[in-house]
């Protein structure tokens, strides 16, 4: 599925809202090649995963990606995100799962902190380092839950009402395909991480 009009302007203006003087300036190591326009790594993001580690979003360019967003302190529907990606990476041969990343970034920052996520990846056997659990600053959230089109608000007891969806990301960061379907694998959506995997 091609990205829509709406995609590539909202990351024009989130990127362009990145670059205006009142916001905080990060410096990005340069690409080899330039990034494609519609690339989510467009975004100067800086983001902290579950080992402490200091990283832009755009250093995971270079193989295809499942992406989305969750807080460790949800008790449903988070739980079930993750589930799902895990069963779409068991759905695929294992070289093809070697070759696929997968990043959370937290709505949470507050309370997700390193050693937090860390926990969750543990508890939940992820496979690091291919799998990131992350946190960035709060603005940032916002930024990639914008481009990303995932909606969120915080409600009065500190949780998160928010949209699960998983993304499907190309070598260069465009959005290639998602799904909404939680607890079995998309064999649509699968079908498209086998295709991407196979360029």
């Amino acid at each position: 599925m091609k990205i829509s009009t709406l995609f590539a302007v909202t990351l024009a203006l989130v990127c362009a809202s990145a670059a205006s003087p009142g916001a905080a300036a990060f410096s990005q190591a340069p690409t080899a090649t330039a990034l494609p326009g519609d690339s989510i790594y467009q975004l100067d993001m800086p983001l902290v995963d579950q080992d402490g580690r200091h990283l832009f979003l755009a250093e995971r360019r270079g193989q295809p990606q499942l992406i989305s967003m969750f807080y460790t302190s949800c008790q449903y529907v988070c739980p079930l995100i993750i589930d799902t990606l895990q069963k779409t990476e068991h759905a695929l041969a294992p070289a093809e799962r070697t070759r696929l990343q997968v990043l959370l970034v937290s709505f949470d920052p507050d309370t997700d902190t390193p050693l937090v996520l860390k926990n969750v990846a543990s508890e939940r056997h992820v496979q690091t380092p291919r799998w990131l659990l992350a946190q960035t600053e709060a603005t940032n959230v916002r930024k990639l839950a914008a481009v990303l089109g995932i909606q969120y608000r915080q409600l009065q007891n500190h949780d998160f009402n928010h949209t699960s969806v998983l993304i499907l990301l190309d070598g260069d960061g465009r959005m290639v395909a998602r799904t909404e379907k939680l607890g079995a694998a998309d064999p649509v959506f699968i079908a498209e991480v086998v295709r991407v995997l196979a360029q």
